[in-house]
């Protein structure tokens, strides 16, 4: 099955929804940083997100990124999305390793600790939007869901999840972000406050082979829920060598001269895919030239 987001909406337009399956994408990412169990899930998590989170921007430049830095051992992540559900995100420190929990799951909370969730919303204007928030919990979906509240004054529930298999492959990925619109009743809420106990876990779901629109549909039934569109999702990274030079010259022209002066070829490599670009000592050069 291919990875997908849905978008849905329900009690005539006074909640909003969105809902992934997204194995394959975060099965590459983990192939990409030869990520150990907890930091898959972590990144997981924060890829669905993305995946999601990219199709609520309307502009097809648009760019989000979700960048979470935490006490914890993983360090950090950071996902980028477009409003055409395509993603690729990178954990600071791939080979977390770290005991269960009492109930058998991943310690996502443990390895990512506290710290601060940072969403950025480019959307081409003079400056981007840029919304901050404490992690609560450091389980991403916790934190999301608090960031919607705090930051955005949106009323959601997010939940996320990554089934790690014994060979540390993705078994099961993905999510659903459920979201109040200005007005909604008090009945929409009660709906959704009495179904949202019957959910187990999404990972739970998504092994029981539901769909995600099934999965919406459960969550919705009783409220007339209408899926809207479906959108295919991947792991994609842009990154080319014209961007790699941007970087490079970015560092300034003292750490350009002193690569030129090594005179040996440079490697760089994408943290996002793990793409390596390698310049020449005239190839630096050039870049000193166009950097002054």
């Amino acid at each position: 099955m291919k990875d997908y987001v849905v978008r849905a909406v329900a009690a005539g337009g006074e909640v909003r929804a969105f809902a992934c399956t997204t194995k394959n994408l975060v099965e590459e990412a983990r192939l990409h940083h030869d990520s150990m169990p907890v930091a898959t899930a972590a990144l997981g998590r924060l890829l669905s997100a993305g995946s999601m989170m990219g199709l609520m921007m309307k502009g097809e430049n648009d760019r989000l990124t979700l960048q979470i830095k935490g006490d914890g051992p993983i360090g950090g992540l950071i996902v980028t999305a477009d409003s055409k559900a395509r993603v690729k995100g990178y954990v600071y420190n791939p080979d977390v390793e770290l005991p269960l929990k009492s109930e058998g799951k991943l310690d996502v909370g443990a390895a990512v600790g506290s710290g601060v969730l940072t969403v950025i919303r480019d959307m081409g204007l003079k400056e981007p939007y840029v919304g901050r928030t404490n992690l609560v919990t450091g389980e991403i979906a916790e934190d999301l869901t608090y960031y919607f509240a705090s930051s955005e004054q949106v009323p959601s529930v997010v939940a996320l999840g990554v089934l790690v298999d014994r060979d540390y492959s993705v078994k099961r990925a993905g999510g659903f972000i459920i979201q109040l619109m200005p007005g909604a009743s008090d009945e929409t809420i009660d709906a959704i406050e009495k179904k949202l106990p019957m959910v187990t876990s999404v990972t739970g779901m998504l092994d029981e082979d539901m769909t995600p629109e099934e999965i919406l549909t459960f969550i919705l039934e009783d409220l007339n829920v209408e899926i809207t569109d479906k959108t295919e999702t991947s792991f994609y990274c842009d990154c080319n060598k014209e961007r790699v030079e941007q970087v490079l010259i970015s560092i300034g022209e003292k750490e350009l001269t002193s690569l030129y002066e090594e005179d040996k070829p440079v490697e760089v490599c994408c943290q996002f895919c793990g793409k390596k670009y390698e310049f020449s000592t005239e190839e630096i050069g050039n870049l000193l030239k166009c950097g002054k």
